[in-house]
């Protein structure tokens, strides 16, 4: 299977050479660190079959947060804690999309922006649910940054996960929205762009902003979600940790062109789109957030300030129902099983009759500066 470090390969010293003097850090460690991944380089384990003797190498993956290998156990242990916040309650799934006038700002000063964006969304629903008119509480709200479109253009956006319903100022109420309507999208939409105007003003008084900016109305969507948890953790799973592109929809490769498949909104079918290596790598690149960033942020009762509210509320819902739910315990693991214990002791893939033993550990490298 054709995997993004093949491209990064193949194209990364052409980009390089024509990029190098304005590539970010960010930049270099992606190409690095993805070209590196599950090969020799980072080291890893070795083991050998008892029974025939064939060797399997175990090598090490990058944990790089824009690689393609590196987040299936991550995004699993991260959904096991989640199931532990989620309410037995419906939930609504809010979009709201930087303006095209935005968008050249955004990719120059991304974590300033990125942090306003998120932060004055979270802000406006809060202040939006508060009202008694809609609900008269504070409800819960998990944000997460996403960058890109299925041909991977730049397109900044917040997807929210918000509770159907909050707790009230005096704590000893829950109060529940309506099944189908949680605020007015116009209401909300304004109120995000005047907080975001003026929080950019204020943070950022020096920056240049094109004009009718302001005049604009913000793209923002509300649908509400079922109450069945599954459909609530397969919107967490799809977004939370998800990169740019797959590697499973990558279809072709040769010394020029990459192709790869992408679903078209419209039709709802999916199509092929071809381009250079090079343009590849720097559409896949500018979705790499800076350092430090962190692109899933938690407001309102799942905010950490609530963390015992959001027990008690829990546990009151639960009793309200007829058939009670119970939370499954999360488990205190590692963020990644060591290779060694995945591997030790499984069948040969040779043989198939005997098992595999940890054999020999190739240490990983010391971390580079980027």
């Amino acid at each position: 299977m054709l995997e993004v470090a093949d491209v990064f390969r193949r194209f990364a010293g052409a980009y390089v050479s024509r990029y190098g003097a304005a590539l970010l850090p960010s930049h270099r460690r992606a190409i690095r660190d993805i070209m590196a991944c599950r090969t020799p380089a980072l080291g890893g384990h070795l083991f050998q079959c008892e029974q025939c003797g064939h060797q399997v190498f175990a090598w090490h993956s990058c944990k790089n947060r824009s690689c393609p290998k590196c987040h299936t156990e991550q995004t699993r242990l991260w959904l096991e804690k989640r199931k532990a916040q989620l309410l037995p309650v419906p939930y609504f799934h809010i979009t709201v999309t930087i303006p095209e006038e935005l968008r050249a700002l955004c990719r120059a000063q991304q974590k300033e922006l990125y942090a306003i964006l998120l932060r004055t969304t979270a802000e406006a629903i809060l202040e939006l649910a508060r009202d008694e008119r809609y609900c008269g509480g504070t409800v819960g709200i998990l944000t997460v940054l996403h960058t890109w479109t299925q041909q991977l253009h730049y397109h900044p956006h917040v997807h929210c996960l918000v509770t159907g319903g909050g707790v009230a100022d005096n704590g000893a109420l829950w109060r529940p929205t309506g099944q189908k309507f949680f605020v007015p999208v116009r209401a909300l939409s304004r109120l995000i762009r005047g907080k975001f105007s003026a929080e950019l003003q204020r943070r950022c008084p020096d920056l240049a902003v094109p004009s009718g900016t302001w005049r604009h109305e913000w793209v923002v969507h509300c649908a509400p979600w079922a109450s069945g948890k599954k459909g609530v953790l397969e919107y967490l799973a799809r977004y939370a940790f998800r990169i740019a592109v797959s590697n499973f929809r990558l279809t072709a490769l040769d010394n020029k062109n990459v192709s790869f498949r992408y679903k078209d909104r419209r039709s709802g079918q999916w199509k092929t789109c071809c381009m250079s290596g090079e343009e590849f790598m720097r559409r896949y690149l500018q979705h790499v957030l800076p350092r430090g960033f962190h692109k899933i942020r938690y407001w309102g009762l799942w905010h950490s300030a609530y963390r015992t509210e959001l027990q008690r509320v829990r546990v009151t819902l639960q009793l309200a129902q007829t058939t009670p739910t119970l939370q499954p315990a999360v488990r205190n693991t590692p963020s990644g099983q060591p290779a060694c214990k995945i591997y030790d002791g499984a069948p040969c893939p040779c043989c198939r009759q005997g098992h595999l033993r940890h054999l020999l550990e190739y240490p990983r490298p010391r971390a580079q500066s980027p």
